[in-house]
């Protein structure tokens, strides 16, 4: 160990460490560029010099080794004045474009140029013209003349993508970045170039000129596009999600995300087939009603049937408060063992990174809690026994089941279907009572990776629940869920319940006593009569998650291991 003094603060490190990260041990922030914490040293941008002393010249913090007894200041002001000049140097060419750029707002030169910069430019020639709004790929554009040269982005795909596909082309100051002749920047990582760009000049296609990062609120959540489970923050604007962002989490994910989760994964919460309120069906078609009609039809509709005439199918989708009292409300009150979910895997699809084959963010924790049957009526029989007549009502909880001609003329042949989901599909428009149910965005509820770590996803986006049952979401000591939204989210906010809510008050209708104040309570159950969730809460699982009592499911392999 090392110990080191850095802007008074003294701190103890392990040998072989750089000064900027004993820095961040220390709270003392050195401003950077070039260098990441996820990828190598470069050392290119020499913004994060600093004053050792005992040494004659000014070091770069990113790539300086400590040493015992090493003294370094970081505002002295001989390294001040020389971050000065480095951002002089810098600003020579860059464009005064920050009105209209993407990442303003967020751009760490803009930052560090009112924190560090001088504030004058002696620089009256002309600034050079480089290629602007070029598509290297997708997904991503480049603004040569907003680049600082740092090489993160080329660093990501050599290192971490393990896909080379970026170079710098030219050199001095007509240097910019390209793509390899014959190539595009078309990998699976690929939009990870954005988040560590420190300037504007790698933006997102998709999320271009749609909005200013001060104009919207942003919540930690996860990603459900598969069974990694991939931590992020959600950034909404009134009321609808614009994009998805990584967030750290060295257990998960690290710093990183694929572009598939990050467009593809929250595509259902802005959908225009969304659903907005119950409906029943009357003389054939399904017609809007009230909450109250629909939760009584829908008991009315499954009194008639005897334990071994129903059947439930639960959702890999939903979160683990959900499914815990879809099993409950099946076990309990419908007495039924005809339960289970159905698997969405894509073999092949996966690779040693992040991408998983299983494309749902919960089938562990579904079948933990047990959404299965103990005599093995797994979905493959309950689609045997429909056909057979044996089971004639089905509750659908939060997935589209009807996967072929055969599986929708299996559910016609069904006296009584009632669906849980947030769109319209096939199982939907089969169904005799529709429920709109709240996505993984709109509630608080608990995901289980494929590791066995339980994560909490927060609500992003508000709904008429929170203004019905206001104190289901005063959770103030997990994070400020009200405040943004009274700010920003001034879009229609829809008549959703969550599934565990809509799955209770059935029950209740049916003579049940399923009654939970919120999800969290939902939760606090399953921890108590759970052994693989024993000891864990909602400030337990946190910002990070938090892994089963059992363990996980299994080691990390070798190529697992996030870089």
């Amino acid at each position: 160990m090392a110990k080191v003094t850095i802007e008074g603060k003294t701190v103890e490190v392990e040998n072989g460490t750089t000064v900027i990260r004993a820095a961040a041990q220390a709270g003392v922030e050195i401003p950077h560029f070039c260098w990441h914490p996820g990828l190598s040293v470069a050392g290119n941008c020499r913004m994060c010099l600093v004053e050792i002393e005992k040494m004659p010249k000014l070091a770069i913090a990113c790539a300086t080794q400590v040493a015992d007894g090493m003294v370094v200041h970081v505002n002295s002001e001989k390294a001040v004045e020389a971050r000065k000049a480095v951002l002089e140097f810098i600003l020579i060419n860059h464009p005064l474009d920050c009105p209209i750029c993407d990442e303003a707002g967020e751009c760490n030169l803009q930052d560090y140029t009112y924190s560090h910069g001088p504030g004058h430019s002696a620089l009256e020639e002309a600034k050079n013209k480089k290629p602007k709004r070029v598509p290297l790929g997708p997904n991503v554009v480049y603004d040569a003349e907003r680049c600082i040269m740092c090489s993160r982005c080329i660093r990501f795909m050599d290192e971490i993508a393990k896909e080379p596909t970026l170079t710098f082309v030219e050199r001095g100051d007509r240097v910019y970045i390209d793509t390899f002749p014959g190539k595009e920047l078309n990998n699976p990582y690929s939009m990870n170039v954005i988040d560590i760009c420190p300037v504007g000049a790698l933006t997102n296609r998709d999320y271009r000129f749609k909005a200013r990062v001060w104009e919207t609120s942003s919540t930690e959540g996860i990603c459900t596009g598969c069974s990694r489970g991939c931590n992020t923050n959600i950034w909404v604007r009134n009321n609808e999600i614009l994009r998805l962002t990584p967030r750290l989490n060295s257990e998960v994910n690290n710093y990183w995300i694929c572009d598939n989760g990050r467009l593809n994964s929250f595509g259902h919460v802005n959908s225009e087939k969304r659903l907005n309120t119950p409906l029943v069906r009357k003389d054939g078609a399904l017609q809007e009603v009230g909450w109250d009609e629909a939760l009584s039809s829908a008991a009315d509709a499954l009194k008639p049937f005897s334990k071994d005439e129903v059947a439930v199918i639960g959702s890999p989708y939903s979160s683990v408060e959900d499914n815990y009292i879809l099993q409950k409300f099946a076990k309990q009150v419908l007495g039924t063992t005809n339960i289970d979910f159905l698997q969405h895997s894509v073999d092949g699809d996966e690779d040693t990174f992040l991408i998983r084959a299983d494309k749902t963010p919960n089938a562990y924790g579904a079948r933990e809690v047990g959404v299965s049957s103990s005599k093995g009526t797994d979905v493959k029989k309950i689609f045997e026994l429909i056909g057979s007549g044996k089971i004639k009502a089905l509750y659908v909880m939060d997935d589209d089941i009807v996967t072929s001609k055969e599986t929708e003329e299996l559910l016609a042949k069904l006296d009584v279907l009632i669906v849980n989901h947030w769109v319209e599909s096939k199982t939907t428009q089969l169904a005799d009572i529709v429920f709109p149910s709240a996505t993984f965005a709109e509630k608080y509820g608990t995901y289980v990776n494929f590791l066995g770590r339980v994560q909490l996803s927060r609500p992003a986006v508000s709904t008429l629940e929170q203004e019905r049952v206001p104190g289901r979401f005063n959770m103030s000591r997990l994070d400020n869920f009200g405040s943004a939204f009274d700010k920003w989210n001034k879009g229609q906010r829809r008549n959703v319940r969550s599934s565990w809510e809509i799955i209770s008050a059935v029950a209740n209708l049916l003579g049940g006593k399923i009654r939970f104040q919120s999800a969290q309570k939902v939760f606090d159950e399953v921890a108590q009569t759970n052994p693989s969730f024993k000891g864990l809460s909602y400030a337990k699982i946190g910002a990070k998650g938090a892994p089963l009592s059992k363990g996980p499911v299994g080691k990390k392999s070798k190529e697992e291991t996030l870089v």
